[in-house]
């Protein structure tokens, strides 16, 4: 694999979690797991502490983003970001949410200006950060935000999509109550998304023609009506709109038959009315492997597919596979010609 000289930014995500491990143990693995150059921003002297609480030699260098690529060599590079922190794995910490923000907030930056070939967020707890006014539902919406606001020119539709070796899947409601769903459904939020997602389908995964498989919202699709109306009156029509604009697109399905080994043959993406219904089956199937990935943005965003896990912080007994695959699946979408 030939790589770009361009590095990954890698955002900090919760300190007190375990995104500093997983940067720290991603990077001592980086040979053997072939992952392309990568920074973080964040606090250095953290990375070091927490260097030390997992066993590791502290290998941390100061670097900035235009001589990371070298830095990389020597050490994990970390580009100073935010206020000095103290190591408290496992204690959320309100005062450190500025931080946090403000490594998201620069890393867009880094991309923006070009030293940057994609982002890789690590996990953060928006709980925390909402107590600080973080006004944001998670970090694909925040992220929307921030593409509008460097890349106003150009189309920001964030559509989050879990990837994994034996699953795609994309929920058209994201992060909203279950009760709030069939109200937040609609034809045109069912197509624009479909749309979005096949376009990076095509343009960053290499699909020639995708195929969408749509879930039903109710259960057996609505059986006709009689279990709810939605499946009939709005992802049916938004289907048949698909279609018509020459996507491959099927259902709605009924989701319990939808992911076994035998149905995963018949398409190349799930679109799930809401957030468990798809997210469920892919963490279930590939939990390890699997990678968040944002559509519908100017630039390339990934991310592990879980949380800060703020008990395994600082022990070394992370499991880094998910971080792993998105850095190379960041590298891999930001240089198709490369891989």
């Amino acid at each position: 694999m030939r790589r770009n000289k361009k590095p990954l930014a890698v955002s900090m995500g919760e300190p007190a979690g375990i995104g500093p491990d997983l940067a720290l143990l991603s990077w001592a693995n980086r040979k053997k797991l072939g992952l392309p150059p990568f920074y973080v921003r964040g606090d250095q002297q953290l990375f070091v502490e927490r260097a030390k609480k997992i066993g590791m030699t502290p290998h941390v260098v100061p670097c900035t983003p235009k001589n990371a690529v070298t830095c990389f060599q020597k050490g994990l590079p970390v580009v100073q970001t935010g206020e000095p922190l103290s190591d408290r794995p496992g204690e959320e910490q309100e005062e450190t949410a500025p931080s946090v923000v403000a490594s998201i907030e620069t890393c867009i930056e880094d991309v923006k200006s070009g030293h940057a070939a994609a982002l890789v967020t690590s996990p953060i707890n928006k709980a925390a950060l909402y107590k600080t006014g973080f006004n944001f539902p998670g970090h694909t919406e925040f992220l929307g935000a921030l593409a509008a606001k460097h890349w106003p020119g150009q189309s920001a539709e964030p559509v989050m999509m879990i990837a994994g070796p034996e699953l795609m899947v994309v929920p058209v409601t994201v992060h909203i109550a279950l009760k709030n769903v069939p109200a937040a459904l609609t034809e045109a939020l069912i197509v624009e998304t479909g749309k979005i997602v096949v376009q990076d389908l095509r343009e960053r995964f290499g699909f020639s023609n995708p195929r969408l498989a749509l879930c039903g919202l109710n259960p057996h699709a609505g059986e006709s009506g009689t279990m709810g109306t939605e499946d009939r009156d709005i992802i049916t029509p938004a289907i048949e709109t698909l279609k018509d604009m020459g996507i491959a697109a099927s259902g709605p399905h009924p989701a319990d038959t939808l992911f076994h080994p035998a149905a995963r043959e018949t398409y190349d993406c799930v679109l799930g009315m809401y957030h468990d219904q798809v997210l469920v089956p892919a963490k279930t199937i590939g939990f390890d492997d699997s990678v968040n990935v944002t559509l519908g943005l100017p630039f390339v965003r990934t991310s592990p597919d879980h949380g800060t896990a703020y008990s395994l912080a600082g022990t070394g007994m992370v499991r880094i596979d998910s971080f792993a695959a998105s850095l190379r699946m960041a590298h891999a979408l930001a240089n198709p010609d490369q891989v």
